[in-house]
């Protein structure tokens, strides 16, 4: 039989080697362009810095990037991010909390920015044209008239005949 005392040594002992064990997972993205220096926006529009450029992210899924520069197309993309094995359902208990390291998880994403192409002039002109005639073609708009105006009531209960 086992005294309460070396029980009691046994399960401090093994909580304290427990907390040792802590593992962590790093989660990672690495945005880079061609031309770099473009400005990285994310899902929410907050600017995640100047390519490359890198950001921690907590859950897997899909995410937004939006990749700004002058003298270049903006460009909208979404990446899907799957899960690794490590972090499927049941494994990701060990690999988060027991295993004794830190576990990175860094996804590179690489895109190439497309140059501003401008319209020529003839193009713009004929467009404008054409909307002209258009607007021409619905009649003389009919002239505003400003809002009456009547006695702005401040009270909250209507009044009493």
């Amino acid at each position: 039989m086992i005294s309460k005392s070396r029980l009691t040594a046994w399960l401090v002992s093994l909580l304290a080697g427990g907390a040792l064990l802590v593992g962590c997972v790093e989660r990672r993205f690495v945005v880079t362009t061609d031309p770099p220096s473009a400005i990285v926006y994310d899902e929410k529009s907050f600017p995640t810095g100047a390519s490359p450029t890198d950001r921690t992210f907590i859950y897997y899924g899909e995410y937004q990037f939006t990749l700004v520069r002058d003298g270049y197309e903006t460009l909208v993309v979404r990446e899907k991010v799957k899960a690794p094995f490590y972090e499927w359902f049941l494994l990701d208990f060990f690999s988060e909390n027991v295993i004794p390291c830190t576990i990175r998880d860094i996804r590179r994403f690489h895109y190439v920015l497309q140059p501003k192409q401008t319209p020529p002039e003839k193009a713009v002109l004929d467009s404008a044209n054409a909307l002209r005639q258009r607007g021409s073609a619905i009649g003389v708009p009919l002239p505003s008239q400003p809002p009456a105006a009547g006695p702005v009531s401040t009270t909250l209960m209507p009044p009493v005949p």
